[in-house]
């Protein structure tokens, strides 16, 4: 694992407080609950098998274990160029499965209390619902998302809904 910056679980005595691992894509830090990280490697370690895919760039085994490969920074909208020498792997647990995430980096882990989590302005939360908020650690600012929402396979909504008038249409004929 390659730490970009010196960080620390900030000291609170609040045991409310949640720890997140903080990473960075395209000049912007994340933060993702500590309790769903399983292993951070360092991408180039990996035993690894690629695909041409946008997103999923192919699957990587650790520790027996065969896992698909989520480039974030193609999946954030970011241009991913080849990975360099600093990207890390964070293999996270879902409630699923079990995953890489190819990230910038990892700068740490941050230990935030509720009142350090803020709604993240401008945004519709039934829209973004992954979205946790905005952590705020002194001068820091982190994007908390909630990973299992970010990588669960949904339909649009729009869809969903006119799946079920359908379905509620055909129960009415029959």
């Amino acid at each position: 694992m390659h730490m970009t910056t010196t960080t620390t679980p900030t000291p609170t005595t609040d045991a409310r407080a949640t720890q997140f691992l903080s990473f960075t894509l395209g000049g912007l830090e994340y933060g993702l609950d500590f309790a769903k990280v399983q292993e951070l490697r360092v991408l180039k370690a990996l035993e690894r098998f690629t695909s041409d895919g946008a997103i999923v760039n192919g699957v990587a085994v650790s520790r027996g274990v065969i896992m698909p490969l989520v480039d974030m920074r193609a999946a954030c909208g970011t241009a991913p160029s080849a990975p360099g020498p600093m990207s890390d792997v964070i293999i996270v647990r879902l409630s699923t499965c079990v995953m890489g995430m190819v990230v910038d980096g990892v700068t740490g882990v941050v230990s935030l209390a509720p009142e350090q989590v803020r709604p993240v302005p401008g945004v519709d939360q039934a829209q973004v619902d992954y979205l946790i908020g905005l952590g705020y650690d002194g001068t820091r600012r982190l994007i908390l998302v909630d990973i299992d929402r970010l990588m669960s396979v949904r339909r649009p909504k729009l869809e969903m809904e006119v799946e079920s008038r359908k379905t509620a249409g055909a129960r009415h004929v029959a």
